[in-house]
C-alpha cells in the first residue's frame, strides 16, 4: 500500500515537472497547466505585494555591518549557481576576506514540524545555525546539511558554511563566532530581509527564463522586470554564441548590468569508491550509463557526448532526490544490461549516495569549473566591489573632483 502511494506521487511529481518544463502534451497536460497559471497569477500577487512592501519600507531590511554578496537566480533550479558561488568564494579568500557562505539549505535535515511547535509550546530557544564548515574542517554530512552547502565546505578550505533559513541570524553567528567580513547568500535574491551590497544573478543561457510564467506554471520566481535589481548578470551554461535577444531583453530591464558569460566545463571524472582523479579522455567511445537528480537533466547528458560518451542508458530523478539502496541497485543492473562500461553521476549527486555504497561497474562523477568566456574584467570588477569598497568611494570622489575642476584648467 505504502509503496503504491509512494510511486503515484512520485508519477505527479514527474507529470508536474513535464508539465511546468512543457514536455508534456496532451488533454490533460493543457488541463493540469490551465490549474497551474491559475495558482501563478495568484503567487504572482504575493510575490507583488512583498516587494511592494519592502520597497515602501513598510517591512526593512536588517543590515549586519559588513558587505554582503547576494548570488541567485529569477528562476528555480538548473543555473549552476554553485560553482559561480565557489569561484568567487575563492576569489574573495585570495585577497585576503573572510568569507562565509550563508545557506538555506535546501532539502536539509531539520527539527520538522512536531519540533517547532513543542519548542513554541515551550518557549523555547530556537537552535544555532548549522556551522557545515568552520573553514578548517567539515563537521556535518550532507543529509544534515544539503547538498550544496556540503559541496562548498568539502571544496573551499578556509572558508565558513552556515545553514539556517534565517539568513540574519547566520550572519550574526558568521561574524561573532568566525570573525566574517564578506557574507555570500547562496541562493539569496528572493532573500529581501538581508540587503546586498552586490547582487549577482545567474540566467541559464540554454533555458533563460522557461515559459515565461511564475510558479508553479512554469519556472520563475519573479517576474521578468525585477532583472533591474542585479549588480551583474551571469550567462551560465554559455557557448560563446552571441544571443542578442536574450541581451536585449535584459538591456530592456536593465540598460547598464555588467553581462558576464561563463561556461560549466568538466575538469576531471572522479572515481566514487577511490576519490581518484581520471582525466575525461576515458570517456570517449565507451558505453555509459548516467543517473541524475538535478532540475537540468540535459545540460549533464550533453556535456558527457561532449566528450565522446555514448550514452546507453539514463535515469533522471526529481531534483535533489535522496537515492536508497533499491533504485541505485536498479540503476547498476539496468546499465549492466544495456552493456554499459562504467556508470556516471554528477557531484551533486555523489554526495547523497553513503560513502561505503558498493558499486557493480566503475562509478564516476563528474568534477565542474566554471570558465569565464567574456567580461572577465567584469567579474574581477566584481570581487574589487566587494574587498575594497571604500577605495572604489574614493577612488569616486577623486575623479569627480578631478572632472569638477577641468572647466577652471
Amino acid at each position: 500500500m505504502k509503496n503504491g502511494i509512494k510511486k503515484s506521487i512520485k508519477k505527479l511529481e514527474k507529470f508536474t515537472a513535464d508539465v511546468i518544463y512543457d514536455r508534456a502534451d496532451g488533454l490533460k497536460a493543457k488541463l493540469y497547466g490551465s490549474f497551474l497559471w491559475c495558482l501563478s497569477q495568484i503567487f504572482r500577487l504575493i510575490i507583488s505585494i512583498r516587494h511592494f512592501c519592502y520597497n515602501k519600507r513598510i517591512l526593512r531590511d536588517s543590515p549586519l555591518g559588513c558587505q554582503v554578496v547576494v548570488v541567485g537566480n529569477l528562476t528555480v533550479g538548473g543555473t549552476g549557481k554553485t560553482p559561480i558561488v565557489e569561484k568567487f568564494a575563492k576569489a574573495l579568500t585570495e585577497r585576503g576576506r573572510k568569507v562565509a557562505i550563508l545557506s538555506r539549505g535546501y532539502k536539509s535535515k531539520s527539527d520538522g514540524a512536531l519540533g517547532k511547535f513543542i519548542r513554541w509550546l515551550t518557549h523555547g530557544e530556537a537552535p544555532k545555525p548549522k556551522v557545515v564548515s568552520d573553514g578548517k574542517n567539515v563537521l556535518l554530512d550532507s543529509e544534515i546539511a544539503g547538498d550544496e552547502p556540503f559541496m562548498l565546505a568539502s571544496n573551499l578550505p578556509g572558508v565558513v558554511v552556515i545553514v539556517d533559513k534565517n539568513r540574519i541570524r547566520a550572519g550574526h553567528y558568521a561574524i561573532t563566532h568566525f570573525g566574517a567580513d564578506v557574507l555570500l547568500l547562496d541562493d539569496g535574491f528572493q532573500y529581501l530581509p538581508l540587503h546586498g551590497q552586490a547582487q549577482l544573478l545567474l540566467v541559464d543561457k540554454t533555458n533563460p527564463f522557461g515559459n515565461l510564467s511564475m510558479l508553479p506554471r512554469g519556472i520563475l520566481r519573479e517576474p521578468i522586470s525585477h532583472l533591474k535589481r542585479a549588480s551583474f548578470i551571469f550567462l551560465t551554461k554559455s557557448d560563446g554564441t552571441p544571443d542578442a535577444e536574450l541581451e536585449s531583453l535584459i538591456r530592456k530591464y536593465n540598460p547598464s548590468v555588467e553581462i558576464i558569460e561563463c561556461a560549466h566545463k568538466p575538469s576531471c571524472l572522479i572515481d566514487f569508491t577511490t576519490r581518484e582523479r581520471k582525466p575525461l579522455d576515458i570517456l570517449r567511445g565507451k558505453n555509459v550509463a548516467c543517473f541524475c537528480a538535478i532540475a537540468a537533466p540535459e545540460s549533464f547528458e550533453g556535456l558527457l557526448r561532449e566528450c565522446g560518451a555514448k550514452i546507453v542508458f539514463r535515469e533522471r530523478f526529481m531534483d535533489h532526490h535522496r537515492f536508497d539502496e533499491d533504485e541505485l541497485s536498479e540503476v547498476f543492473r539496468e546499465a549492466a544490461s544495456k552493456g554499459a562500461e562504467m556508470v556516471l553521476t554528477t557531484e551533486k549527486d555523489a554526495v547523497r549516495i553513503r560513502r561505503n555504497f558498493s558499486a557493480e561497474l566503475p562509478f564516476y562523477y563528474t568534477r565542474l569549473e566554471i570558465e569565464i568566456l567574456s567580461g572577465a574584467e567584469d567579474f574581477n570588477a566584481a570581487v574589487e566591489k566587494v574587498c575594497f569598497p571604500k577605495r572604489k568611494a574614493d577612488e569616486a570622489m577623486s575623479n569627480l573632483a578631478v572632472n569638477q575642476n577641468e572647466p577652471n584648467k
